[in-house]
């Protein structure tokens, strides 16, 4: 009977790690020649060493110039990324990356559209200030075959019918390009707050982990801290998003860490832990 009951106890602990599903979406600020404390050289090694201690299955990265992402890859040897530049779909311009641990998980397909009126070619949309855009992929878990879809974004600055346009945009695009109706996780700075039409428009199809973590909810009350170390951080503008009815949130942090009182970005990054359901 005890054999039994162990052997039943090892097959449940085996699937439930096979399960679990670290998920993070991170701003990581744009190499700016005109940052000086705050410059991306003194930055990068605790930042890199942040994502190394959590260690993300996922991160979707915004802001990230090529040659940040690939510092990331090169100090995260376990990792690669997917994504192209907003400018021209090359390596110019901001990324809106999704890093993966590929010991873990591989790319099925991966791909990126522009938030505009014309998403297929570089393109600028609405009253948006610059060009931005959506990267996604589709991951497939090597030990248990599950797979999974993961878009990341960073909405424009400016345009506020850019911001509410680009919410009903990508949930287009999950649409139609989840034919398979997989577990969706959609990451981003959404340079807009809870109660923002933009953020509503989501919440009506998708799900805020950090509002499902419920009392396993954790950090503060914001994402947007602007390197300000002496002010308390009250804008949430990043958030981690999930399909209905596909996960279990177990718990969210917004990380709030900091070196020296330093932090490694203007922007706190937020973790999310998930179990599939199914």
């Amino acid at each position: 009977m005890k054999s039994t009951i162990f052997f039943a106890f090892l097959i449940f602990s085996v699937s439930m790690i096979g399960q679990d599903l670290k998920v993070m979406t991170y701003n990581i600020k744009y190499d700016n020649p005109k940052d000086t404390a705050n410059n991306w050289e003194t930055r990068k090694a605790f930042l890199t060493s942040q994502l190394n201690f959590y260690a993300p299955d996922i991160f979707g990265t915004q802001e990230g110039l090529h040659h940040q992402l690939k510092d990331i890859e090169n100090g995260l040897p376990r990792y690669k990324f997917v994504g192209v530049g907003r400018d021209h779909g090359n390596n110019e311009g901001e990324f809106s990356a999704i890093f993966y641990n590929t010991e873990k998980y591989k790319v099925k397909e991966e791909s990126t559209f522009w938030l505009s009126t014309t998403p297929e070619i570089p393109s600028k949309g609405w009253d948006a200030a610059i060009k931005r855009i959506c990267t996604y992929a589709i991951f497939k878990a090597i030990e248990s075959g599950k797979e999974f879809m993961v878009f990341n974004t960073h909405f424009d600055h400016v345009g506020k019918q850019a911001r509410l346009e680009s919410s009903k945009l990508i949930l287009k695009k999950i649409r139609e390009i989840n034919t398979k109706k997989l577990p969706v996780i959609l990451t981003g700075d959404f340079n807009l707050e809870s109660n923002s039409p933009g953020v509503i428009a989501i919440k009506e199809e998708l799900l805020d982990t950090h509002l499902e973590a419920g009392k396993n909810a954790f950090g503060p009350e914001g994402t947007f801290n602007g390197f300000h170390f002496e002010k308390p951080v009250k804008r949430r503008i990043d958030f981690v998003f999930i399909s209905k009815d596909d996960f279990e949130v177990v718990k969210s942090g917004i990380l709030s860490d900091s070196k020296n009182l330093k932090y490694p970005s203007d922007h706190f990054p937020v973790i999310a832990y998930l179990n599939f359901k199914n």
